[in-house]
């Protein structure tokens, strides 16, 4: 069974989606969005950015995945720019399928001059609060810019042997590996077969296109699952990912028929304990003899029966979570 993914659990209030409307249509109008000369320059803010974007050099399909952008749109685009002399398209011998986009000089210069154009057009709006007006103002944007990297992540339901799940697996392992003092042996992660289909689930999330996250739900024993591998790549943490995949599991649990999950977690990982406890996990004594184990917690979902007794579990490897 499958279960379905990113599902809201209720609507968005009217009200909400009205004010975050009308943010959106103020903030682009104030710094010049719509303008056919952004930043007084000779070009709109699609090329703007796309200039911006390309840095010091890259391909057209990461630029793609990056802008989500039609390839159409965005190939016109490139071109427009290497007719104005401002990029160089050229295609690696490694590779005819990839097409590589890289800023000339002349583009190296105008991005220069759009930075300083930016900052000059900030430092502007800024200059008219005060101190602590401004520090209001940066902790907010820091807050709205964390909460739209978290709406704009999926969290999708991907065989256990992609190349996806493989990866941040891989990831995982090398991660705990270096936070561990033991180290950690990768023949301890789930097999593919115990995370697919009528076994378990296997979630990934992608932030644009690129995996950022993964969790891991398997069979422990008839009525209970184990969850496995809770893992968030370093540059996507502190954002509620980690909780928002350990949804995902539960979800997938309840979809199993799972009365009871379980997880077990290294006496290293605090803050993963944290979250086990905020998210209404209990600490049980342990239900498995499991290495790289320190706490082992569990929790009854919604409508559950009473499940076995931990000790009764008959698995022979427990879950090290991130």
């Amino acid at each position: 069974m499958e279960p379905a993914t990113d599902t809201p659990t209720e609507p968005v209030p009217p009200e909400d989606i009205a004010a975050f409307r009308r943010f959106n249509r103020y903030f682009t109008r104030r710094i010049g969005a719509l303008d056919d000369h952004y930043l007084g320059q000779d070009r709109p803010l699609g090329e703007a950015r796309l200039l911006f974007e390309i840095g010091d050099g890259v391909s057209l399909r990461e630029l793609r995945g990056r802008l989500a952008l039609d390839a159409g749109y965005l190939s016109r685009m490139a071109k427009s720019l290497e007719a104005q002399g401002l990029v160089r398209l050229t295609v690696p011998p490694h590779d005819t399928r990839l097409r590589l986009i890289e800023l000339t000089r002349a583009g190296r210069a105008e991005v220069e001059e759009q930075h300083r154009r930016a900052d000059a057009l900030a430092a502007g709006l800024l200059a008219t609060l005060t101190a602590p007006q401004r520090a209001e103002l940066t902790d907010a944007l820091a807050t709205a810019r964390r909460l739209l990297r978290l709406a704009g992540i999926t969290v999708t339901l991907v065989d256990g042997a992609t190349e996806d799940a493989r990866a941040c697996l891989d990831a995982y392992a090398a991660d705990i590996d270096a936070r561990f003092p033991e180290g950690f042996d990768k023949t301890d992660l789930v097999r593919p077969e115990e995370v697919t289909r009528d076994a378990g689930a296997f979630f990934v999330a992608y932030e644009e296109g690129r995996p950022v996250a993964c969790g891991a739900l398997r069979t422990l024993e008839p009525g209970a699952g184990e969850i496995r591998h809770v893992w968030v790549h370093p540059e996507a943490r502190r954002l509620g990912l980690a909780r928002r995949i350990l949804a995902e599991l539960e979800q997938a649990a309840v979809a199993h028929h799972f009365t009871v999950v379980r997880l077990d977690t290294h006496a290293t990982l605090t803050e993963a304990q944290a979250m086990y406890r905020a998210c209404g996990y209990a600490e049980i004594p342990a239900y498995v003899d499991h290495v790289y184990a320190s706490h082992w917690f569990e929790k009854r979902l919604a409508g559950a029966r009473r499940p076995s007794s931990p000790g009764n579990s008959r698995t022979q490897a427990g879950g090290t979570v991130q």
